[in-house]
């Protein structure tokens, strides 16, 4: 089967607008957390989350089309722009067919439906926008990149919790392997930050209540109080090497894998001895044909939550043994918030920056070690190291279990 490779990325989130600023603060620690704007959370126990910042969706698109899109479909069509425009592919009448998009969501336009909703109660059903389905449908982003540029392959959304951009990338390796296409922009994007979501999350136990947000989140501290909600988008392009390498472009490096398990265990809790994440771990690298010791680096899913990060380490231990006291692990949550569906897309693309720049981005506000989390997780600062494979982890409610494989392209 033909190799699928990374040519083109693109971003919005907590820590830039773009592939570069987003690299640049991520290997310097900075935090994407503040108080929350886009909603009075005076009645909240949860005050903070990592918003976008100095976002301006008219630089993407006209005002007419601003009106008419959800926030998370505006992060969409600003990283397939810039994915685009990196990677030069042209979509023609000729190719449009045999190029697919796949941008995921966990949860899509929530903002739309919950200020509908207010809308209906407060001035009644005639006063919603007549755009709120495709604005709250969660295949949204997907269709309008779609129109956007031309794209006439498969356009799909996949719907994993907080594993669905790593499985809406696995789709896309899975697609290219069998040869149904030549390309697909793949990622996912979210903007959950809302009052139904925040207070939904928080209603579980899952958020982090800090108002001093100067320390949290803390994945695997023994002092982590959970997550901190981010919003964002993130996409790759990927190619058939020999589709790519016919119209010479840059290769930034190899998806080599992919693999996806459920735990059959919780819906909201994973399995307690990290099972289903370690196996997911194990077939991912045997769909690579890659060894245990050949792993440079994993970015993990790490959000911040007792027992997400506990269960995360087992499944790292159950994985590679002895190996795993040696793999340098972090998690990118610690400065990007936990983006729902997005993170996953976002997070394989720091593997990539990874293999390209030999820097492995740190889990910063790390400060008291767990006894039971007790692997290198890259404490506060970026490490140097020339790594050839990079893995990254992405788990959700519902018991999902997502794992990418990318290895350094030469």
């Amino acid at each position: 089967m033909e190799k699928v490779v990374v040519t083109g990325m693109g971003t919005v989130n907590p820590l830039g607008l773009s592939v570069a600023e987003t690299w640049q603060n991520a290997i310097h620690g900075v935090s994407g957390v503040g108080p929350i704007t886009q909603f009075d959370t005076s009645n909240y126990p949860v005050q903070i989350a990592c918003e976008v910042k100095n976002f301006v969706p008219e630089r993407y698109m006209d005002l007419k089309e601003v009106r008419r899109r959800d926030r998370y479909e505006h992060f969409a069509a600003a990283a397939v722009q810039e994915a685009l425009t990196q990677s030069g592919l042209s979509i023609t009448e000729q190719n449009s067919s045999r190029i697919g998009v796949i941008i995921s969501a966990a949860i899509g336009g929530l903002q739309s439906l919950e200020e509908a909703i207010f809308t209906v109660r407060d001035s009644g059903p005639r006063r919603i926008s007549p755009f709120l389905i495709p604005m709250l449908m969660p295949n949204g982003a997907a269709g309008l990149a779609s129109i956007e540029h031309g794209i006439k392959g498969p356009g799909l959304s996949i719907a994993s919790a907080c594993a669905s951009g790593a499985d809406g990338i696995g789709m896309a390796w899975l697609l290219l392997r069998a040869g149904v296409l030549d390309a697909v922009i793949a990622g996912a994007s979210e903007a959950p930050i809302c009052q139904t979501a925040i207070a939904a999350f928080d209603r579980i136990g899952a958020m982090s209540r800090r108002t001093d947000y100067s320390m949290t989140p803390q994945p695997f501290d023994k002092n982590r109080d959970g997550l901190v909600m981010g919003e964002g988008a993130a996409v790759l392009v990927l190619e058939t090497e020999s589709h790519a390498r016919a119209r010479g472009t840059v290769i930034l490096a190899e998806l080599a894998g992919y693999a996806a398990t459920s735990d059959a265990f919780h819906i909201t809790a994973p399995h307690d001895e990290g099972a289903g994440g370690a196996m997911a771990i194990r077939l991912a690298l045997e769909a690579a044909g890659v060894l245990p010791e050949e792993v440079g680096y994993i970015n993990a899913h790490g959000t911040g939550t007792p027992l997400n990060d506990l269960a995360e380490t087992k499944a790292i231990k159950a994985a590679f043994g002895p190996l795993a006291y040696r793999i340098p692990i972090s998690s990118t949550k610690s400065m990007t918030g936990h983006m729902m569906g997005a993170t996953g897309a976002l997070e394989a693309l720091f593997c990539v920056q990874a293999l390209q720049e030999g820097i492995l981005p740190p889990t910063i506000h790390y400060q008291t070690p767990d006894p039971e989390c007790d692997l290198d997780y890259i404490p506060n600062q970026a490490r140097q190291a020339k790594i050839q494979v990079a893995i990254s982890n992405a788990f959700g409610f519902g018991g999902h279990n997502a794992v990418l494989v990318f290895r350094k392209y030469s």
